[in-house]
């Protein structure tokens, strides 16, 4: 082919090309897509192919297309914004596909969202308050919770349940339905026994759904309150019963003794409670109050007759409520007081036998002793008791003898309390002489020790008849003691006798007599050493001494005895008894306070044991008091006032006192003494603040609120402590006065009158107002208060214009930088300031700021924010958008906004930096004289103002590395000024000052500095040396302006292919003439960073590698490389047959690129032109009913009649037309294809008669599968046009825009 084959080859690849072009199809309708995909996730991939596989351009458009962004390479969509179902469950896009021949293909995808669980459900009807009688029935339904899911199916369902029930004893009360969220009650309700308030905390879930991948339940939560009312369902509670009192017997009649206090549990009803006696052990000793429940005496009675019953009489006290209760009784309850009698000494003793637990009264009493029984020995067979029925030290009685032997014999114990056992003991033993009488008389007198009682018993006693000779004691009577409550086994005394019979030496034992001694006392037989047996029965408080008698027998049982005088002595074991166990008192405040504590103790009189003292258990108002240790007289110390006490106690005064012996240890008891301070009206009313600051009011408004003044009263009850407030003077009918009452006092509240407009612009600007306060009691105090009327702040303020200032960059700033200063007219301002906004003049451009550089504090100064550093070359300018803000405005505007423009003026603050050009220079030695540039090199500075950036360059040092030695040389310079380009960058020439030598090969370290004038920075350029044995000619088919535009594409090509840094030496025309069709030769150098390069041959054989060739021959042929030469002088030397195989390669390529794409064209139009002769022969056959003629369309497809082909009415021969008409255009050939391409659709009123749009399969390019089942287009759409043939049906028709007249 000549020079014009290639251009036609090339023209007719692309006329092929753009006849065989379809349209791009959209495989896609429908896409589903979740709702939960989060913003950036991928939604789905536009489907859509070309058949010539050209790539696509995807879009979307329409009204939903904002969700979505596209990949116009991919057509992958991802979310814009979120999804919501509930609020549009059905999108609609347009999807559009371009394969940048045709027009936008467009299609509408509708996208149904499908529900994600994203909602929880939401309660209905809230609060849920409820008030529920405490009786209410279980299982009554209380309230329904309703909540609503906005999910769909499963996610929509709403399930409940109680999370929580406060207080946590209610969670058993309550239940509710999981489906329909009834709550009913399942527990009974108490509004004293249990809470009256609950709190409900109920769940509403949903039943789950997917939420990001996962299974999500939401759920959300309510609270219930539900409030339990009060009923009357509980019977009265007594508050201090059961209980014990005491009254002493022959008490006066009304004579009160213990007070019986209920109330009604039901505190929401608080019924009256009614007393009285319900039963008693003992009748008609007692009454009661019905309306106080204060029981006194009724009658008079003995403590003695009531022994029986232990002196103690159990009242039953009932207390009712005095209306009906829930259930229509009058409800009730009982309680015992035990009242015990106390005694007084109105009895004296009686003597008695007593056999086991049987007692008979008697005055005469028979017994039998031996004669000459030894003194001190009791007279046996006398059972004898002494008892008086008093208690405690009145039922103590003395003993004595009377009667005609009374000097024989003695009584034991000479005293006794309440009960003793009694013996008649000898004095004399000679007395007691068989011989001389047989029976002795004595009288046994007993008489109370603290009264006027006496009683006297005779006793006869029988001497008995005894032989002398007897064991004998030293002593007739042996004094021993021990004390009361011992351990059993204590020693008492050894006590021996003797005999004078020689055959009792050693066989003497003893034993204590009478027997009944031995259950106290007993005696080892063989020692005679008495020991205590039962001590807990030994107290001194019952009897005091015991007298047994010891025996002492021999062989024959002769005896011999002595009396052991046994004293039981005292310890510290009774405590004192108070009278009372709770004291309670009233006294008026001011008033003196005295009250008398008793106590007695059992221990022996007048000894330590017995002894009591009082005092005062140390409390808070313990030091109020006094009490006097001996008598127990309670008085009040200092003045009682009701006012110093806190109002909490209610005048009420609680102390404890003590009552202790002076034993070893110390034994006490206490009593509560409850101590009721009535209150006085004493006190007069207090203003809290007795100078009150001046009132303020604003003018022209009716009824405001002046101010308030406190008073209070020290007195502690409403009656004399309530405060009225009233104006006496200086109101002028301006002002009135409301009271009211609070927890610290009274509060009197000032007003304007609603009917009465303050004029701020009147005379009267102030008023002085009396203000009086004064109590029931008429207990006054007055206080002046002065009003002053205020005019109404209602003017904004004004923000400072033309506020500019300058900042340094980077450097230490003033605190503050300045001070915004606004204005206000009005008289009463507060002007705060607030930052709105900041915007930042960046590179020219206004807009957001980076950072935050400046801040407006509230008293208008601006300051820089430390944390940032001030950055001129980032921004130079910032704006601030601030209001001035009056915090006392009243009506109107409070605040305006202003600018503050601060100018960052920049300084020297950034070193230069250089910019890397390239790693290395290449220098070749013979082409460097005088003034050549070597390298060059670039900086800039980042400072923006001129004098900062600017930048000059200076050659500090030149070190040369050669293969042999190395040394400094200073033959480079920098030029000076630099030079900057439009991009402030500077740039400078590295010059030699010298022509070099051939010698000097290796590289050249020149280090260069580049300095602002303040800042300076240092770069390392690298110069590489080469002589011209390396230098290599390469030869372009091209002018030399050509091959100089394209020397950086040449460069970077050879770079890639040899690895190495190629520098240009020269370029010229190879004649030496500047013609349009020229051999440009180019000279190059190939070197490598170490120094070494590449020669002729070297570059030769990577050139010609298949390798190189495959991937850089094409890419340097198409710039015109035509070869390769070592210099420009040796023409001879140039390799053809390097030019000639390039030509012949690019030649073959081109062929076959050309001729591969015609036989593809060709093949395709080959077979559309046989499926439209086909579809032209079916149409043939077919019989089409109410055809349709019109006139024929010039220079459109349009059809002239129903069923016809869009051939603008020519005949054409189908079978023997393929389409290879060179004359005719490719337009023309397109028309006969019009039914493969779905380019355009339109409506038409000539054809009532749809075109059913048949999709062409897509075309397979191997030959193995054409013979694959094909569907002829234009028949299957006359079938299904006469299949489907309505005469309701719209018409369409097809228009191709590729046709056009002229092409025909």
């Amino acid at each position: 082919m000549g020079r014009m084959g290639t251009p036609l080859l090339l023209l007719f690849s692309f006329l092929a090309s753009a006849y065989c072009n379809s349209v791009p199809v959209i495989n896609m309708a429908l896409v589903e897509l979740r709702e939960d995909l989060k913003l950036g996730e991928v939604a789905f991939q536009i489907i859509a192919s070309d058949p010539d596989n050209d790539p696509l351009k995807y879009g979307i458009t329409g009204t939903d297309a904002s969700y979505f962004n596209v990949n116009q390479d991919t057509g992958e969509v991802k979310i814009k914004s979120l999804l919501d179902r509930e609020t549009k469950d059905l999108l609609q896009v347009e999807v559009v596909v371009n394969d940048g021949v045709y027009a936008d293909v467009t299609k509408i995808v509708y996208i149904p969202v499908i529900d994600a669980n994203d909602n929880a459900p939401v309660f209905r009807g809230l609060p849920y308050n409820v008030e529920v009688l405490e009786n209410v029935a279980m299982g009554s339904e209380l309230f329904r919770a309703e909540a609503t899911d906005a999910d769909f199916g499963t996610a929509s369902i709403v399930s409940y349940k109680i999370d929580e029930v406060v207080p946590n004893e209610g969670a058993e009360l309550f239940s509710i339905s999981a489906t329909s969220g009834t709550v009913v009650l399942v527990g009974a309700l108490n509004y004293t026994g249990k809470s009256p308030f609950y709190q409900i905390r109920i769940n509403a879930s949903d039943g789950g759904g997917i939420l990001h991948g996962e299974n999500k339940v939401q759920s959300t939560a309510a609270f219930a309150f539900i409030t339990v009312k009060d009923v009357a369902d509980i019977n009265p509670q007594f508050l201090n019963l059961p209980n014990f009192a005491t009254i002493a017997e022959n008490s006066d009649v009304d004579e009160p003794v213990f007070t019986a206090r209920a109330i009604d549990p039901d505190t929401g009803v608080n019924d009256k409670i009614l007393y009285s006696i319900e039963s008693t052990n003992a009748p008609d000793l007692f009454q009661i109050k019905e309306d106080t429940g204060v029981i006194s005496v009724k009658i008079k009675f003995d403590r003695e007759e009531l022994l029986d019953i232990g002196a103690t009489v159990v009242l039953r006290i009932k207390a009712s409520e005095t209306h009906h209760n829930v259930d229509g009784d009058i409800a009730s309850t009982v309680s015992d007081l035990e009242i015990s009698i106390g005694d007084i000494n109105d009895n004296g003793p009686e003597f008695y036998e007593c056999e086991s637990d049987t007692c008979t009264q008697k005055n005469s009493f028979t017994g039998k002793v031996d004669e000459h029984s030894s003194a001190g020995l009791s007279v046996n067979d006398l059972n004898i008791r002494v008892k008086d029925p008093d208690q405690g030290q009145n039922s103590r009685f003395n003993l004595e003898l009377a009667g005609p032997d009374k000097d024989a014999f003695h009584v034991s114990p000479s005293s006794g309390l309440g009960d003793s056992l009694v013996q008649v003991t000898i004095r004399d033993s000679v007395a007691v002489d068989y011989e001389k009488k047989t029976v002795m008389y004595v009288e046994i007198i007993a008489k109370d020790a603290s009264a006027d009682f006496t009683s006297t018993a005779s006793v006869t006693i029988n001497i008995n008849d005894i032989n002398d000779n007897f064991p004998t004691f030293k002593e007739e009577v042996y004094n021993a003691e021990v004390f009361e409550h011992c351990e059993d086994g204590t020693f008492v005394a050894t006590i021996t006798a003797t005999d004078a019979d020689a055959l009792d030496d050693g066989k003497i034992t003893y034993r204590l007599m009478p027997e009944s001694m031995r259950s106290l006392f007993d005696v080892y037989g063989n020692n005679g050493t008495i020991y205590v047996k039962k001590g807990s029965r030994l107290d001194w408080e019952g009897t005091n001494s015991y007298s047994p008698t010891l025996q002492a027998l021999d062989s024959n049982n002769q005896t011999g005895s002595i009396v052991v005088m046994i004293d039981i002595m005292d310890i510290n074991d009774q405590t004192p008894k108070m009278n009372r166990e709770v004291y309670e008192a009233y006294v008026k405040e001011n008033n003196n306070f005295e009250l008398q504590i008793k106590a007695i103790d059992g221990d022996k009189p007048n000894t330590p044991n017995s002894k009591i003292q009082y005092h005062i258990v140390d409390s808070f108002f313990s030091s109020n008091f006094t009490m006097d240790p001996n008598t127990g007289l309670l008085k009040n110390n200092g003045q009682l006032d009701r006012e110093a006490m806190d109002p909490l106690l209610k005048g009420v005064i609680d102390l404890t006192v003590l009552a202790s012996d002076m034993g070893t240890p110390s034994l006490s008891s206490s009593a509560n003494v409850t101590i009721n301070i009535e209150d006085e009206n004493d006190n007069p009313p207090q203003f809290l603040d007795p100078t009150p600051k001046p009132f303020h009011v604003k003018e022209s408004e009716r009824g405001i609120l002046v101010g308030s003044l406190l008073a209070s009263d020290a007195d502690q009850t409403d009656l004399n402590n309530r405060i009225i407030f009233s104006i006496t003077d200086g109101s002028l009918g301006s002002f009135i006065l409301f009271s009211e009452s609070l927890s610290e006092g009274y509060r009197g509240n000032i007003t304007v009158d609603p009917a009465i407009e303050l004029d701020y612009e009147s005379d009267r600007k102030t008023y002085n107002l009396k203000v009086e306060a004064s109590d029931l009691g008429q207990n006054k105090a007055t206080i002046e208060v002065q009003v002053i009327v205020d005019d109404v702040n209602d003017t904004p303020p004004v923000f400072p214009s033309g506020m500019i200032l300058n900042v340094n960059e980077n450097s230490s700033l003033p605190e503050p930088l300045i001070t915004i200063e606004g204005k206000d007219v009005d008289t009463k301002h507060h002007l705060e300031y607030e930052l709105i906004s900041t915007e930042c003049q960046c590179n020219g451009t206004k807009g957001p700021c980076p950072e935050e550089w400046f801040k407006v504090e509230r008293n208008g100064d601006v300051k820089a924010i430390s944390s940032y550093d001030i950055d001129y070359e980032k921004c130079d300018k910032v704006f601030l958008t601030a209001m001035v803000v009056d915090l006392l405005t009243e009506k109107g505007e409070n605040s305006t906004e202003g600018d503050v423009t601060i100018n960052i003026v920049d300084i020297n603050d950034n070193a230069p930096e250089f910019i890397a050009s390239q790693d290395f220079f290449v220098v070749v030695i013979e082409k460097v004289d005088t003034g050549t540039s070597v390298a060059r090199v670039y900086a800039k500075d980042r400072d923006t103002d001129e004098k900062n950036r600017k930048i000059n360059f200076k050659v500090t040092e030149v070190i040369f590395i050669g293969s042999d030695r190395n040394f400094t040389d200073d033959f480079l310079a920098a030029d000076s000024p630099a030079q900057e380009d439009a991009e402030g960058i500077f740039s400078t020439h590295i010059r030699s000052q010298q022509s070099m030598t051939n010698n000097k090969k290796g590289k050249y370290m020149v280090e260069v500095e580049a300095s602002d004038g303040v800042f300076t920075s240092v770069s390392v350029v690298e110069l590489l040396t080469v002589d011209s044995s390396y230098r290599v000619s390469l030869r372009f088919n091209a002018p030399v302006s050509d091959v100089n535009e394209n020397l950086a594409k040449i460069r970077n090509i050879l770079t890639s292919a040899t690895k190495a840094t190629v520098e240009f030496f020269s370029v010229y025309p190879e004649d030496g003439a500047q013609r349009a069709d020229v051999t440009t030769v180019v000279e190059a150098y190939f070197v490598f960073r170490n120094g070494t390069a590449l020669d002729y041959d070297a570059v030769t054989s990577i050139l010609n590698s298949e390798e190189v060739y495959r991937e850089f021959g094409y890419q340097l042929t198409e710039l015109g490389f035509t070869g390769i030469s070592t210099t420009i002088t040796e023409s001879g030397g140039v390799k053809s047959e390097v030019f000639i195989m390039i030509g012949l390669m690019a030649a073959l390529a081109i062929v076959l690129v050309v001729t591969t794409t015609s036989l593809v064209c060709i093949r395709r139009n080959y077979k559309r032109k046989l499926k439209a002769a086909k579809a032209m022969n079916s149409a043939a056959t077919v019989v089409i009913q109410n055809q349709k003629t019109g006139p024929v369309v010039p220079g459109t497809n349009k059809y002239t009649k129903e069923g016809a082909n869009p051939v603008l009415n020519m005949n054409i021969d189908t079978a023997t037309d393929l389409g290879f008409d060179e004359d005719g255009s490719s337009a023309d050939r397109e028309s006969l294809n019009s039914l493969d391409y779905n380019i355009d659709m339109t409506m038409t009123e000539k054809d009532t008669m749809p075109m059913m749009v048949i999709e062409e399969e897509e075309e397979e390019e191997d030959d193995d599968r054409s013979g694959s089942l094909y569907i002829e287009p234009l028949g299957a759409a006359l079938a299904q046009r006469e299949k489907k043939r309505d005469t309701d049906s719209p018409g369409l028709t097809f228009a191709n825009p590729s046709i056009n007249t002229t092409d025909l």
